[in-house]
């Protein structure tokens, strides 16, 4: 099936079909295969981009950027902008859209990135929002491709904590677009949302694939990755003790890996990771609570189950892949 995305924004997987993201998982194989050859890359040559930022960021950020440098583009950081100060974000985004091929936006709002993809004239691509991480669940899926040894299609993941976040939303759809089957473990409190859960779990039975939510931690049983995210998501951090107190439970540490019953079980994390007290949010975490590690033992963290450093390598291949994709030449 021939696929082109020329043009195309890229803000949530819902938008995408299987063949079109296979497209993109593909791509960023070749991708990754002529990095690692050194294999010199020219498919966004002569193209511009900004990278639109009201959150921090480590992994997008330098993702977005070394992505572009790799294929000989050129990327512009853009953190302090007047978008929604003294500028409207339409206002902000036409201008924008005559300076640059494509926008990257990371942010807080799914609507925001949509309206800038309205109005920009050039594709946008979400970094992240409140609702979506896509660049991410292509990275974590393209990871357990490389891990699993078998058909994304034979494959099971287990998401470990709180399930209605945006990594978590982006997981279940990626997981229901291609047949993986998709089990929540979480609290009853923090579930996907009703109606997104529905349409993966009716979306998985048509590729193949299962989408469901357990509240037991039996429910890792056969998982070929178990994956968790920070406790506490950017913009919420004064919900600190009633986050742990749901999700104590659910750290994934060795008794929980051992639930999976599949020795060769990767671990997954999109990073940040809270698994010692090397970070001052973990130190006022302990001081606070008492717990040295969090959603993440340190041990799972660094055994060679995990696969986390693997997966955020892969967060520059995906993103390049995406970027080539929708403004290259290729």
């Amino acid at each position: 099936m021939h696929v082109n995305l020329k043009g195309r924004s890229f803000l949530t997987l819902k938008d995408f079909t299987p063949q079109e993201i296979r497209f993109l998982l593909d791509l960023s194989h070749d991708l990754k295969r002529k990095k690692r050859m050194g294999i010199p890359g020219d498919l966004l040559q002569g193209k511009n981009i900004v990278l639109l930022f009201e959150k921090t960021s480590t992994r997008t950020r330098c993702a977005f950027e070394t992505a572009c440098w790799d294929e000989g583009g050129n990327a512009t950081f853009l953190s302090n902008s007047q978008m929604g100060k003294k500028e409207s974000l339409e206002d902000t985004a036409r201008v924008l859209g005559r300076f640059y091929d494509g926008i990257e936006f990371r942010g807080f709002s799914q609507q925001t990135a949509e309206d800038l993809a309205r109005y920009a004239g050039v594709p946008v691509w979400n970094g992240l929002t409140d609702r979506c991480h896509p660049t991410q669940a292509l990275a974590d899926v393209m990871t357990l491709e490389e891990c699993a040894g078998k058909p994304l299609s034979q494959c099971k993941l287990a998401y470990v904590g709180d399930a209605r976040n945006n990594v978590a939303n982006s997981l279940m759809i990626i997981c229901a677009k291609l047949g993986i089957h998709y089990t929540a473990v979480c609290p009853p409190e923090l579930m996907p949302e009703a109606g997104l859960l529905e349409d993966m779990a009716a979306l998985a039975r048509q590729t193949g694939g299962e989408t469901k939510v357990r509240h037991d931690l039996a429910g890792v049983g056969g998982a070929d990755a178990v994956y968790t995210d920070v406790w506490v998501s950017m913009g919420e951090e004064d919900r600190f003790k009633e986050r742990i107190r749901m999700l104590q439970p659910y750290q994934v540490n060795s008794a929980l890996m051992e639930k999976t019953g599949n020795p060769k079980a990767i671990f997954l994390h999109c990073l940040p990771a809270f698994h010692d007290l090397n970070t001052e949010t973990g130190r006022e975490v302990h001081k606070e609570y008492g717990l040295k590690e969090m959603e993440v033992s340190d041990g799972v963290f660094r055994s060679s189950q995990s696969r986390v450093f693997d997966q955020a390598e892969n967060r520059l291949h995906t993103i390049k892949a995406v970027m080539v994709a929708t403004i290259g030449r290729q």
